[in-house]
């Protein structure tokens, strides 16, 4: 049996501070966070994991999603920021074991809160940008996790890293290397990959980058009170091919990109 318990409602602020280390104390196997946050909360809670004491219980990121401040409803910036905070989840796998979106569904005509990631009627059912995010993250999840820096540093949207958020991962089962990257800043944004570790000679077959893309922050691919109608021209991840020597590419403003390069 596995013991998951909560710290309170906060994913900060004096109940999470008085009651983590009561669960510490307790031994419980995991923490239940839950955070509902703005987009300033994405994207300076980069960093959240990587501190954790490896020695305490696991987390279980039981309910989380980006709320835009003015904006609650579903739409593309906070879906990219979601990405961010989840290359930090990612990156400290060995001790978020699990993580969750919420809410899952919500009928066009009968919701309760928004942002949710797969609306729907009596007809039809559209993924939001925030399913993609989630989607991209499993079919890409890989084996282990790699150590991934910009001048030392993990990549989280630090100073003097241009607003850039990265994890990576091996698939050993492919024989993968998946480096994901989000830019969250307005310009786009040189990526350098130096491989550490290959031996002389070594090189990929092949690569390939899968990118979720939009020039419209208010954008979405449901049907919204604000926005009418479900738009035609969806967001959704498009694939194209590199050349496996590549050693730079440049990811557009806003945008999410998964990087595979397979030997």
């Amino acid at each position: 049996m596995t013991h998951c318990a909560r710290h309170g409602p906060n994913s900060e602020g004096w109940d999470f501070d008085l009651l983590q280390p009561r669960m510490k104390e307790l031994k419980v196997d995991l923490y239940d966070e839950h955070y509902y946050r703005n987009e300033n909360w994405f994207l300076t809670h980069g960093l959240r994991y990587d501190s954790y004491d490896r020695k305490g219980p696991k987390v279980f990121a039981g309910e989380y999603a980006c709320h835009g401040d003015g904006k609650k409803w579903n739409h593309y910036w906070t879906s990219i920021l979601e990405a961010a905070h989840m290359t930090g989840i990612e990156r400290n796998a060995d001790i978020v074991t699990m993580a969750t979106y919420a809410p899952l569904f919500a009928h066009v005509k009968g919701w309760q809160w928004r942002p949710d990631m797969i609306w729907f009627d009596n007809m039809e059912s559209w993924r939001t940008v925030s399913y993609y995010v989630q989607q991209l993250y499993c079919h890409y999840k890989g084996t282990n996790v790699l150590k991934l820096t910009m001048d030392k540093a993990p990549v989280a949207g630090q100073e003097g890293q241009n607003g850039l958020f990265a994890s990576a991962v091996l698939d050993k089962e492919t024989n993968s290397y998946i480096v994901k990257v989000v830019n969250t800043s307005n310009e786009p944004q040189t990526i350098n990959f130096e491989w550490q570790g290959m031996k002389k000679g070594q090189s990929f077959n092949k690569a390939k980058v899968i990118k979720l893309s939009s020039t419209n922050m208010d954008a979405d691919n449901i049907p919204t009170v604000e926005n009418g109608p479900a738009p035609e021209q969806q967001i959704v991840p498009v694939e194209s091919n590199l050349d496996p020597a590549t050693k730079s590419v440049v990811l557009e403003p806003a945008s999410f990109g998964v990087y595979v390069f397979t030997k």
